[in-house]
């Protein structure tokens, strides 16, 4: 493996601390490592002096001859004056980059929705992300390293961008660093791990799920060190007494420790309980969306939405961006009305909201943060623990020291876990999350789904985080063409079905496509034309497509009553039990046969 980049005794110091101390590492053709750690710690510090945006107060930096690096940064520095096109592809000529596959990919991937003679300076932050990103990965580069790439971009474009960037070199060849708080993605995109923290960097190989089995495995060797010194102390202590010398037998640490760690570990949650607990505090009704549509002018957002939520279930929303999330949930927490149909609400219902403006605290930024929690109360009950502010606040990372930092000082990611938990305190029995993730480290992500696990409420959770939906929730839907739909296969099925939407020609028409939507004098599509119904006929599928839709609903119902039953039945009748399960499988694949139905009606429909 050939070598293209290190760094040799790196010192970083700032006003107050210093955040690396002699880190000494090396980049070669081949790598593909991701980069964690706690925010504060020092990961864009070091990806900005690698890629020479950051000279180091001590050490240096060395590439090989002609190596290039292209690096997105999180300021997404766009040149003004520029129109997108111009600012992905450059100077070059139209045959040139239209000719090129790379950059078709790219188009169809990150911009496709972005007309291409939209000057930047007039699009919005999650735009001018997305066409930064685009703007680095249509080009060659050697080493390419990104931070926070996966900001502002929707589940389906996180699951292109990690294809993308595993089919971007040929094996061993080319190098990617990343930093990012998506552990999918993390899993999907790194082959070894760094991990920042205490002013070092610490190699892991291995992904992100390989990374967390190894960190275990040495916080278990560290707290073995330390019981070991405690207990050599002991007989120290011992020995200077009775005048004896002390004997000790030097531990042998086995690898399957971090194993029978897990073993350990009791179940994420207790579904029967939280299910009484949430049945208790909300009684049957919850939030019940009947018939609901919703407009804003001539175009309509939502149509014909019917989403009955049960107490304490956790769901997950998924979607492209524009697609009717953040409308669904306004219509959860009341502050927008349906255009038809109506909102039921349980007359115990209170619903928090975990939004993205962090506006909740606007009132008291000049607060310190130990002011802000006296006003709240005293104790909070997680599971079958009662906990004090001071150790929730523990928990989501806050030291004693900050407890007298005004809240206007605090970093994103502080802010955003101290409104949760002022959300927590206040005991909403609805809780939605808008984007949670945001300015989040995986060890506070970590920490939140700990906490969300013993919340005895209904969770709604809009994230393109993966890890986040399949740990907290229970069961996702998606938004898809104004419409509300179950998916029983979670993301995947989601994935596919998008997937299907998006390119039913395959990737190289889809890529020619965008080239076409993005080029002024282009048509519009290179897509053949789809055969046009017949009123009588469109009519008839609708009809059909409508019966299809209550069946699944129908069906789906009939599984999770089975499902219900299996759980509470006796289990030692082992016939009963197989007969319910036979019961399972048999509507199962009712469900698929008609899921595959509903799609063919919905390319046939447009």
């Amino acid at each position: 493996m050939a070598h293209l980049l290190g760094a040799e005794s790196l010192r970083v110091e700032y006003p107050t601390r210093v955040v690396l101390e002699g880190v000494t590492v090396g980049i070669g053709d081949g790598d593909r490592i991701g980069v964690v750690g706690r925010n504060g710690d020092g990961k864009s510090t070091l990806l900005r002096i690698l890629a020479s945006k950051q000279e180091p107060d001590g050490g240096r930096v060395t590439r090989r001859g002609g190596v290039t690096l292209g690096m997105l940064d999180q300021a997404d520095e766009l040149a003004t004056g520029l129109t997108v096109l111009e600012t992905v592809v450059g100077d070059r000529d139209e045959h040139e980059w239209a000719g090129d596959r790379n950059v078709r990919d790219v188009l169809a991937g990150l911009i496709f929705d972005i007309p291409g003679h939209t000057l930047v300076d007039d699009l919005s932050g999650g735009q001018r992300r997305r066409v930064a990103l685009a703007a680095l990965l249509s080009r060659e580069w050697d080493i390419v390293v990104l931070d926070e790439p996966t900001n502002h971009l929707d589940i389906g474009g996180v699951h292109w961008l990690a294809g993308h960037l595993k089919r971007r070199w040929s094996p061993g060849a080319g190098a990617l660093l990343v930093v990012t708080h998506d552990r999918w993605f993390l899993d999907e995109v790194s082959q070894d791990t760094w991990e920042v923290h205490d002013r070092i960097v610490e190699p892991f190989e291995g992904g992100y799920a390989a990374y967390v089995l190894q960190r275990l495995e040495r916080d278990r060797q560290a707290a073995t060190m330390e019981a070991k010194r405690q207990n050599l102390m002991k007989k120290e202590l011992a020995w200077l007494r009775r005048g004896a010398p002390a004997r000790t037998a030097k531990p042998k640490f086995r690898i399957d420790a971090a194993n029978a760690l897990i073993d350990d570990v009791p179940p994420l949650r207790n579904a029967v309980e939280l299910a009484q607990m949430a049945t208790a505090r909300l009684g049957k009704d919850v939030i019940d969306l009947l018939d609901v549509s919703v407009s804003y002018g001539d175009k309509q957002i939502l149509h014909d939405v019917e989403w009955r939520i049960a107490p304490g279930e956790r769901t997950g929303i998924l979607g492209i961006n524009g697609a009717g999330k953040s409308t669904l949930l306004k219509l959860i927490d009341g502050s927008l009305e349906p255009t038809t149909g109506r909102v039921k609400r349980g007359k115990t219902v209170v619903v928090a909201t975990l939004d993205q403006q962090l506006g909740d605290l606007s009132a008291v930024a000049n607060e310190r943060v130990s002011a802000v929690i006296a006003t709240k109360r005293t104790s909070y009950t997680a599971g079958d623990k009662e906990l004090t502010p001071g150790q929730l606040l523990e928990r989501l990372g806050f030291t004693s020291a900050q407890l007298s930092t005004p809240i206007k000082d605090l970093s994103g990611g502080q802010k955003r876990r101290l409104q949760l938990l002022l959300i927590l305190l206040d005991e909403p029995n609805v809780l939605i999350m808008d984007e949670p993730t945001n300015d989040m480290d995986t060890d506070m992500l970590a920490a939140i789904e700990d906490l969300l696990d013993s919340w005895p409420g209904t969770l709604v959770v809009v994230s393109h985080d993966r890890y986040l939906l399949e740990r907290v929730t229970d069961q996702q839907y998606a938004v898809l063409g104004g419409r509300l739909r179950h998916l029983p296969g979670g993301v995947d099925e989601y994935l596919r079905i998008a997937a299907h939407a998006a390119a039913p020609t395959g990737s190289q028409d889809a890529g020619r496509a965008t080239v076409a939507s993005v080029t002024a004098t282009a048509p519009a599509s290179t897509a053949p034309t789809a055969p046009t119904l017949s009123g009588a006929e469109r009519r008839t599928l609708e009809k059909e497509l409508s019966a299809l839709e209550r069946r699944i609903a129908k069906v789906q119902g009939q599984v999770d009553a089975l499902h219900v039953q299996l759980a509470e039945h006796d289990v030692s009748d082992y016939s009963g039990i197989a007969a319910l399960h036979e019961q399972v499988r048999g509507f199962e694949a009712e469900l698929e046969s008609a899921e595959e139905r509903w799609l063919e009606l919905g390319e046939l429909l447009g």
